[in-house]
């Protein structure tokens, strides 16, 4: 009975608390593992693990922007459940926590870099991360603390570390965080059924945020072409030489569980700490940029013009039109000028400047792609604001003649059903607008009758 009372307790969930990191035992000649990987051993409660911790001086401590905060952590569903009624007790208790959070990302001190090397890329239940990748800033540099799983077994070892880290630094940074590692993780706690799954004040994913920002013009945003375009890390003083691909990653590990070569592991504990210190550079990049205090430099047109619809997303609708002109201003490629003048052409109209807005469109009104939404929004301008109504049916005219002339061309059957819906509005609109001449057009005339004397009607 004792042992049956023992065992049930031992699933009792554990609370994380904030631990000093375990002291490292240097590994002993027999080691091989440890030595190649230059890792210590690292005793808790729940067994041992591997620990690999080194102190990186770039890329250096970037100080975050309130500005670049607010605008990484602001979303439109949370603008639109702000907008929600809700009861004055529990919209005190949400301004309070988002308070409190705001506070804790706004302390450096706070954050922590995470990338995980898993036993495979598409998660599940039966995928492990025997590699945790963590970074914080200290001293001005990044330190690296890496935990490796040697076996299956050390699995709790590790993620009561992990835990330990994330009470002290419960801000999370990572790239595709969000939507892999942490799953992950948060289920590989469940499944421990003894270490509970660490609370985070708020979770930083840097990759939405760069595809929003540099995607136009490197098509790829994995974070070795960041590295190699965006955050210059050859000039930072490092560069990953011969990286190992990540889909080699999970065979490099099942091949030494099974008693294969581990020198490969090497190459994948390298790996891990170059994503690590690309990920805290690729934060002060975007750091930098989001902040509206700072210099943007010498930024490349599509660059530029990326930071723009990223802003106007977040809702910084002032900024995005100055970033949009200045990438027209600076060289934007052809391809992309009729974007950037249709998103210069919506901002203006948001703001109310109704006359900038359509000298804007009449600009894109030949343009094969949004030539039939310029004359659109032509034809609604002059009908609602100018009350020009043989201007407005003109534009309504040449939209309604350009759609057919598309449709008859190109289009999958869900955009010609789209295009359909389109068509009819635009002649309603046509209907409507020959209405309004002819009404215009008999009035003076009906006035001119009524007022001629009595012999001349």
């Amino acid at each position: 009975m004792g042992d049956k009372i023992s065992r049930l307790a031992a699933l009792k969930p554990v609370h994380a608390r904030a631990e000093r990191p375990a002291e490292l035992r240097a590994p002993d000649e027999t080691d091989a593992l440890s030595r190649l990987l230059g890792a210590g051993i690292a005793k808790n409660r729940f067994g041992e693990h591997l620990a690999i911790r080194n102190w990186f001086a770039t890329p250096e401590f970037a100080a975050p922007s309130p500005t670049a905060l607010e605008l990484l952590t602001r979303s439109k569903g949370e603008r639109k459940a702000d907008a929600k009624p809700s009861l004055f007790a529990r919209q005190k208790r949400a301004v309070a926590a988002r308070a409190q959070a705001a506070q804790i990302l706004n302390d450096p001190e706070k954050w922590l870099f995470l990338d995980t090397e898993t036993t495979g890329l598409a998660g599940g239940t039966g995928t492990y991360a025997f590699l945790v990748g963590l970074a914080w800033w200290e001293s001005g540099g990044l330190q690296v603390e890496q935990l490796f799983l040697r076996d299956f077994s050390e699995e709790h070892s590790v993620l009561h570390e992990l835990a330990a880290r994330i009470a002290e630094r419960p801000v999370l940074v990572t790239f595709n965080g969000k939507t892999f590692d942490w799953p992950l993780l948060e289920n590989r706690f469940t499944m421990t059924r003894r270490i509970e799954v660490p609370r985070l004040a708020a979770h930083l994913d840097l990759l939405h945020p760069a595809r929003s920002l540099w995607k136009l013009r490197l098509g790829s945003v994995r974070l070795v072409e960041l590295e190699r375009h965006v955050v210059d890390a050859a000039r930072l003083g490092w560069h990953r030489g011969e990286d190992v691909a990540s889909a080699l990653i999970p065979q490099f590990y099942f091949d030494y569980l099974r008693g294969g070569v581990s020198d490969p592991l090497a190459g994948v504990v390298k790996h891990n700490q170059m994503d690590l210190r690309g990920l805290a550079a690729l934060f002060g990049k975007i750091n930098s940029l989001l902040d509206e205090r700072g210099s943007l430099g010498d930024e490349e047109a599509l660059d530029l013009f990326g930071l723009s619809r990223f802003l106007e997303r977040r809702g910084a609708r002032e900024r995005a039109q100055v970033m949009c002109r200045l990438a027209l201003d600076g060289g934007l490629p052809g391809e992309f000028r009729p974007r950037a003048t249709r998103e210069l052409a919506f901002l203006a109209k948001r703001r109310g400047d109704c006359e900038e807005a359509a000298a804007l469109w009449e600009k894109l009104a030949d343009d094969r792609t949004d030539g039939i939404e310029a004359c659109e929004q032509l034809a609604m301008h002059h009908e609602r604001r100018t009350r020009d109504f043989v201007r407005a049916l003109e534009f309504a005219q040449l939209a309604l003649a350009k759609l057919r002339r598309h449709r008859a061309a190109t289009g999958t059957p869900s955009w010609q059903a789209g295009a359909a819906r389109r068509e009819e509005k635009l002649m309603c609109r046509v209907r409507r607008l020959r209405h309004r001449i002819d009404r215009q057009t008999a009035g003076p005339l009906l006035t001119k009758a009524a007022t001629a004397p009595a012999g001349t009607r």
